[in-house]
């Protein structure tokens, strides 16, 4: 009877973490404005390898309950296949990338395929969890653990953003000769009369200007730049064609301070937008960089 009652509490904790394991992997998977994964079948795909993450997760608690350490086996097989699935995003991307008007940049596509990869062993992570608490405890306890999983998942869903790294403002855009200046910051030369006319009238502009050193060299990584661009071009679409390099969105920064210009021309021209789309670019994880936590930056300025 016992026997009986401890196989039909690991069989309700593991159908419980696959659940929640599926749950955890629901709640990941956004097809936003960047229509990626793409709606029905790349999506699918990742329903399918949540629902395999979560059954290894929650069936590796009982197995070593039964000290079946094979279990470890599988999870580092697991773990091997999910690689393959951010090298396959990774290469998918970048075929994409190769079609767009303004692409993502490398940067951006290792950023997504890192975060395909990521959550999955969170799904793995939610599922065990929860099989765990279930089986040595109870399914109360159990359900305690998912629902505690969740939101550790919902909290590492969205990570930080340019807000928190850059004060983002309008500037002026001025076409001075041939030269294109967002505020007091250089861009490029412009030397046809015609693309000169549609800057001035359609172009925008915008000035970054980091809070710390980490933001400055953050947001001097060509690859987050690209990011800003991409998101501004994918949502208020870019006016421009292909061969027309006088008229694709840049940004360069101003040398002696660290601030980034971004010079854009919108389909939509709508400024409280834009500066909610540039405000909310992900930071990637790439190209964070973090020259204060240098050691020599954190020792005591030696005057001699």
């Amino acid at each position: 009877m016992n026997a009986y009652l401890v196989e039909h509490k690991m069989l309700l904790g593991v159908l419980l973490g696959i659940v929640f394991g599926i749950v955890s992997r629901l709640l990941m998977l956004t097809t936003d404005y960047r229509q990626y994964p793409t709606y029905p079948h790349g999506r699918i795909i990742h329903i399918s390898l949540g629902v395999i993450a979560a059954a290894l997760g929650a069936v590796a608690v009982p197995a070593l309950y039964n000290k079946d350490y094979t279990a470890i086996t599988f999870l580092s097989l697991a773990a091997q296949q999910f690689r393959d699935v951010r090298k396959m995003e990774r290469d998918t991307l970048t075929k994409i990338d190769e079609l767009e008007l303004v692409s993502r940049g490398s940067t951006y596509i290792e950023g997504i395929a890192m975060v395909f990869e990521g959550r999955n062993y969170l799904v793995i992570m939610t599922a065990l969890v929860t099989s765990l608490f279930s089986i040595i405890w109870n399914i109360y306890l159990g359900f305690a653990g998912g629902i505690l999983s969740l939101l550790f998942v919902r909290f590492l869903k969205s990570g930080k953003t340019i807000s928190h790294i850059c004060r983002t403002e309008g500037a002026e855009v001025r076409v001075d000769g041939p030269d294109l200046f967002v505020g007091d910051i250089y861009i490029m030369n412009v030397g046809l009369q015609s693309n000169q006319e549609i800057i001035k009238e359609r172009g925008m502009g915008f000035i970054l200007t980091p809070y710390n050193p980490n933001g400055k060299v953050t947001i001097g990584n060509l690859g987050q730049r690209q990011a800003i661009l991409y998101d501004l071009s994918t949502i208020l679409g870019v006016y421009r064609d292909d061969g027309e390099p006088a008229l694709i969105p840049m940004a360069k920064l101003d040398m002696k301070d660290g601030r980034l210009a971004v010079f854009f021309l919108p389909q939509e021209r709508d400024m409280s937008k834009a500066l909610q789309i540039i405000n909310k670019v992900p930071i990637l994880e790439s190209a964070v960089r973090m020259p204060t936590e240098a050691s020599v930056n954190k020792e005591a300025p030696n005057n001699g």
